[in-house]
């Protein structure tokens, strides 16, 4: 790719832009990371890096809209979520490992020397991801959760008049970082320009989110909309 860059300048008698281009393309490539080659060591690898990451972290911001995120995730959810990219992908089936080592994460939802706040999207408790029954456990947890650390779980209702437009999940790291997970790619955001927008965002996705009884209010809806299952009591 880098030698295209340069017989490109030349054709275009630019030879002086040749590494200007090849700079840019070194740090496109730093920051854009297809899932195929994201996941090529495996599912376990990518939730080890996940796992030292956050354990260098001090403060994380998670936002997700689709699903909920990993942190907060069972087991059955997480192998549920985990299968479906090794089939889209067509990356090692390592899949009980990668579930394993993504429970490990949950740790940091403990952890006094951290700084976490969660917000999701309210479709997301009402979006199948998997089996009925694994969803019904999921939304279990999810409130169990709330209940543990409500000031650092909100929910953003549909009803709720936004500040700032959810156009998908993040995780931002220490306010230095950004992740985005895309279908194709994860991208791996770090130039201070780029990350400003979702500090903004978050901060203001923040203020629109709900916490304590009345995030946990929004879960049981969602979990008696499941039918067939007994409605637990969330209170």
């Amino acid at each position: 790719m880098t030698e295209d860059l340069r017989r490109w300048a030349r054709l275009c008698g630019r030879d002086d832009a040749a590494e200007g281009l090849v700079a840019q393309l070194g740090t496109l490539e730093t920051h854009y990371t297809s899932w195929r080659r994201r996941l090529s060591a495996g599912n376990e690898a990518r939730q080890q890096n996940a796992v030292d990451l956050e354990s260098r972290t001090r403060k994380l911001h998670v936002f997700e809209s689709v699903c909920v995120p990993g942190l907060l995730q069972t087991p059955g959810y997480a192998r549920a979520m985990i299968s479906r990219a090794v089939e889209l992908h067509g990356t090692p089936t390592d899949v009980e490992e990668g579930v394993r080592k993504r429970m490990e994460r949950r740790a940091i939802l403990n952890a006094r020397d951290k700084q976490l706040q969660i917000l999701l999207w309210e479709p997301i408790l009402r979006t199948r991801q998997a089996s009925p029954k694994v969803q019904v456990e999921q939304l279990d947890h999810l409130a169990e959760c709330v209940r543990r650390g409500p000031e650092g779980i909100g929910i953003i209702p549909l009803a709720t008049q936004l500040m700032a437009s959810p156009m998908h999940g993040f995780w931002l790291y220490d306010d230095n970082r950004v992740i985005v997970e895309t279908i194709g790619a994860e991208l791996c955001l770090t130039d201070d320009d780029a990350v400003e927008p979702y500090r903004r965002v978050f901060s203001a996705l923040s203020r629109s989110a709900v916490r304590g009884r009345a995030a946990l209010e929004l879960v049981e809806r969602a979990r008696s909309a499941l039918t067939g299952y007994e409605r637990p009591d969330m209170r």
